[in-house]
């Protein structure tokens, strides 16, 4: 373990600031998102992935570093720099390989949506809209499970309000803030859903 007088002063306060519970703490998130910013950079020109791509690695290793402080998982065993740096490289890493498989098995299944593109016209409309309709249906009971503040931020990011504008109407310290919540709402979205998602495979 390295002793603290290693860390950074902004990396102490991060560090410290993670330990608070509701406001105070969107503070040091906001921090921490911006401090390592340039990895998104370092992830389009290494790793060769896309700027989405790359802003979702980040993305998410944000939540991971900040979950693993605020859970005792991170040791102090290396700076928080090199700590953030090896989760992101990882998670690129994890993304390429991602990319890589679905590319060579997207000749390999058949959809749902495929297979109801065979039925005759009336069938495939009947079957589809019977679909659509438990998707939505599921689509709602996920977003109530994770809560209201997460499912009000997904609803007015996919009704094409902006990170500031979500930070505006939600009281959020920042857009970075909301953005960082807003992978972390997206990802308990993809837990809740991701049993019922071979039905639709």
């Amino acid at each position: 373990m390295i002793p603290p007088s290693a860390y950074s002063g902004q990396e102490q306060a991060i560090l410290a600031g993670l330990q608070l519970g509701g406001s105070p703490r969107r503070t040091y998130e906001e921090q921490l998102y911006r401090l390592f910013y340039y990895l998104i950079g370092e992830g389009i020109r290494k790793y060769h992935l896309t700027e989405e791509d790359s802003s979702s690695a980040y993305s998410d290793t944000i939540i991971s570093v900040i979950d693993n402080i605020v859970h005792g998982r991170f040791e102090g065993r290396a700076s928080l720099k090199s700590y953030t740096y090896q989760i992101f490289s990882n998670k690129c890493v994890d993304i390429r390989r991602k990319t890589s498989t679905n590319r060579e098995k997207v000749h390999q299944t058949h959809s749902l949506d495929a297979l109801v593109g065979m039925l005759p016209d009336n069938a495939r409309n009947v079957v589809q809209q019977l679909i659509d309709n438990n998707k939505r249906t599921l689509l709602q009971q996920c977003l109530r499970e994770i809560g209201e503040k997460c499912k009000q931020m997904l609803l007015l990011f996919e009704d094409g309000y902006s990170d500031k504008e979500i930070a505006t109407l939600l009281e959020y310290n920042s857009p970075d803030v909301v953005k960082v919540s807003r992978r972390r709402c997206m990802e308990k979205l993809k837990e809740k859903m991701l049993p019922f998602n071979h039905y639709y495979e």
